[in-house]
């Protein structure tokens, strides 16, 4: 059996109940939330928190074109 670091990881991973792997997931999703809103008060500043969220959004969404074009609509639409 090979120790490589990759190995490892995917025995922790393979040792994890669904409850587990579900909440692991959860916190890796509310990083990216997190880094995604850290990332918007940067570029918008003192943009309201309702802009904050839809630009979040749009981060999230980036690789679906069609939610990406209604966000982008939408933020249009409320904030300009």
């Amino acid at each position: 059996m090979s120790n490589s670091v990759e190995d490892q990881y995917q025995l922790a991973i393979n040792r994890m109940t669904s409850a587990e792997k579900l909440a692991r997931m959860q916190d890796m999703f509310n990083w990216m939330r997190d880094l995604y809103l850290r990332q918007a008060k940067a570029k918008f500043g003192d943009a309201c928190p309702e802009r904050l969220k839809w630009e979040v959004a749009l981060r999230i969404y980036d690789s679906d074109p069609a939610i990406k074009k209604l966000i982008e609509e939408h933020i249009q639409h409320v904030f300009s």
